[in-house]
């Protein structure tokens, strides 16, 4: 599988020598295949290592070039005027208004060139060319097309305005395909700006890698904006692209090496038709701002043979650093393998799920915030264990899913949706160690179709209010042993933790449901105030857990008091009861009527 390639030369390396099994199957047929190409499957995506970091990923891809020369001395002018060009320097040739350039060094143009081309036949060398303030338009093909060459360097000129434009049309079967095409590696640098349009396909291409370094570019293209086919490396420059298609693009599904897309740096904003970033394996981001509409964003419809995905990678996307904002018509971000959040800032809007992986879903840290999804984050093995998330969604807020569950029941407590005591145990699972999750969900609220479990961190969960659904859906066992939990909302389908759980919790359900901003006190037999809440919307089920709850103890469930200090999802520091009424009485690590704990 082409996936099942990635992985292979993963263990191999290294760095990466622990990357592989997370939910893997045992059986040979799904683990050893490393030549075929024919596509991917979820078994093969459940071994992508979600814990990679940024710079693991990397040293198992393929090396990127290194950006030629700028430098200006001994440069070979070349000027265009109109329909014709003129040069007196070695290497060049011209007929009418097509510029051939033959040899390597640098070259720099000038002027206007209103129905021609540039083109470079240099087969291994370096091809430097200097944009000093050009336009270059053709009827017929590309603007510039480097159709043999080692590589391509693209120089903006310091304080130029530069454009290119290529033909309406290509044929099916062209090479030469995009107004910026080169056939070797590709690199645009300089502090200029370059304008390029792709009315006939794509605006900027490289059959090889595609590094950008720095400058000012707008695309536009009918089809893709930006493609490199082994990799697109962004380390600086202001970018912005509106592509009928796929924003930027590598698309090599044959190397396990390759099809990469890395963003060290810079401010690329996308709009897109089609995916807004789009990588065959790797989607790594350390540094820049990235902003995407892809789709025509969270309200737009897609067709069933459609895809417009915010961030897209068929392998694993590292949100290590920088901030990333998406609204996109399809998930906002998508792995068909893992995804790992480990310091970035991430805000999406999406149609679909707002982050999906098919595999892993790890957040090491930063922040990400799910605006509007009907499925805010969903993966077969979800882990938080640092940063803050905020989830708002239509259905389910977090959900450990995907696959074919297993067709054993084995006795799961009643959860929202198809979820509870008669459905079956999945491989999959929602696991916090540490962090904030706070959930505003119109579903399930924290569901698994697995199992899940709570370590640490502090999760709210302000769920749903009609009784189809629950604010805790887990359908295999559910335990707590630190941390703090409260979960908040209708009394139709409860379900709490295990019984087995190491720290205390209650479940508790109220006769009548309590209004949408009201104060909730939980407290203790001494009269002391445990936890102070202000719902967000119609409760009539809560459930709270944290260190400071004794199973076997009663507690009681007060309404009417005040909060006071910071929020975190209406969990607050303090409060206090003033005329607080009692609403519920509970004996904490007792079943909740209706409903049952986890299973052990």
């Amino acid at each position: 599988m082409r996936l099942r390639r990635k992985i292979v030369a993963a263990v191999s390396s290294a760095v990466l020598a622990a990357a592989m099994l997370a939910g893997c199957s045992s059986d040979a047929s799904t683990s050893s295949d490393s030549t075929s190409t024919s596509g991917v499957t979820a078994a093969a995506s459940a071994t992508v290592d979600g814990t990679q970091s940024a710079s693991a990923v990397l040293a198992a891809n393929k090396t990127v070039h290194t950006a030629g020369s700028s430098s200006t001395s001994g440069a070979t002018e070349i000027t265009l005027s109109g329909a014709s060009a003129s040069s007196s320097g070695d290497g060049v040739t011209i007929d009418g208004s097509t510029v051939t350039i033959t040899a390597a060094g640098t070259y720099t143009l000038s002027g206007t060139l209103t129905d021609g081309q540039i083109v470079v036949t240099a087969p291994d060398a370096t091809v430097t060319l200097i944009l000093n303030g050009v336009t270059i338009t053709s009827s017929t093909t590309a603007a510039i097309a480097a159709t043999e060459a080692e590589q391509l360097v693209v120089v903006l000129a310091d304080g130029t305005t530069n454009t290119l434009a290529d033909t309406s049309s290509y044929a099916e079967d062209a090479d030469v395909n995009a107004a910026l095409f080169s056939a070797g590696d590709l690199t645009v640098t300089g502090s200029g700006s370059l304008s390029v349009t792709g009315n006939g396909n794509d605006a900027i291409t490289s059959k090889d890698g595609l590094l950008i370094e720095s400058g000012t570019i707008t695309v536009e293209a009918k089809d893709d904006g930006i493609r490199g086919k082994d990799y697109v490396v962004v380390n600086g420059g202001t970018i912005t692209v509106t592509a009928g298609g796929d924003g930027l693009k590598a698309d090599n599904d044959e190397d396990a090496d390759a099809g990469f897309v890395d963003v060290t740096g810079g401010t690329i904003a996308v709009t897109a038709g089609g995916d807004g970033v789009d990588a065959s394996t790797d989607i790594v981001v350390t540094d820049g701002t990235i902003t995407v509409v892809s789709g025509g964003g969270h309200t737009a419809t897609v067709a069933d043979d459609a895809s417009a995905k915010g961030l897209k990678s068929g392998v694993i996307t590292v949100l290590e650093g920088g901030t990333a904002t998406v609204d996109a018509a399809d998930d906002a971000v998508h792995s068909d393998g893992a995804i790992h959040f480990a310091g970035a800032t991430v805000s999406v809007a999406s149609g679909d799920d707002g982050v999906h992986a098919e595999g892993a879903q790890i957040i090491d840290g930063g922040t990400i915030e799910v605006t509007s999804a009907v499925e805010g984050l969903e993966a077969a093995e979800f882990v938080l264990n640092a940063g803050d998330v905020h989830v708002v969604s239509s259905d389910d807020g977090v959900n450990g899913a995907g696959g074919t569950s297993t067709s054993e029941d084995q006795g799961g407590g009643f959860g929202g949706g198809p979820g509870g005591g008669g459905d079956s145990v999945g491989d999959f699972s929602v696991t916090i160690n540490g962090g904030t999750l706070v959930i505003d969900a119109d579903g399930d609220g924290l569901d698994s179709n697995g199992i899940a479990t709570i370590t640490g961190g502090t999760v709210v969960v302000n769920g749903p209010e009609g009784n189809g659904n629950g604010a805790l859906d887990v359908n295999g066992t559910f335990t707590i042993s630190g941390g703090t939990l409260l979960a908040a909302g209708s009394s139709g389908m409860v379900v709490a933790p295990g019984t087995d759980s190491a720290q205390g919790w209650l479940s508790a359900t109220v006769d009548s449901a309590i209004a949408a901003g009201t104060t909730v006190q939980i407290v203790d037999s001494s009269g002391d105030v445990v936890a102070t809440y202000v719902t967000s919307r119609s409760v009539q089920n809560i459930v709270y857990s944290s260190s400071a709850i004794t199973s076997g103890e009663q507690y009681t469930i007060r309404v009417g008091g005040t909060a006071s200090g910071a929020s975190t999802g209406g969990l607050t520091a303090s409060g206090s009861l003033g005329s607080a009424t009692t609403v519920a009485t509970v004996t904490a690590g007792e079943a909740p009527a209706g409903g049952r704990g986890g299973r052990r």
